[in-house]
């Protein structure tokens, strides 16, 4: 399962500024869905891995 940060906008959007206003606190909203991971050989975990450090993130391979 893959999550990530939800773009919500609206009135969805303004029923989380409420909660938050509420409660003095952030919310965070995410989506998951169903995404099976890639299986990878050394070499491009590899390169996966080099990547990630080069630009500070995580990267997830997925199958298409």
């Amino acid at each position: 399962m893959l999550c990530n940060l939800t773009n919500l906008k609206g009135k969805d959007l303004d029923q989380i500024k409420s909660l938050e206003s509420d409660l003095g606190i952030t919310v965070l909203a995410f989506s998951c869905h169903d995404a099976p991971p890639a299986t990878l050989e050394e070499e491009t975990l590899a390169k996966i891995q080099i990547l990630e450090k080069n630009l500070g993130v995580s990267l997830v391979a997925l199958n298409q």
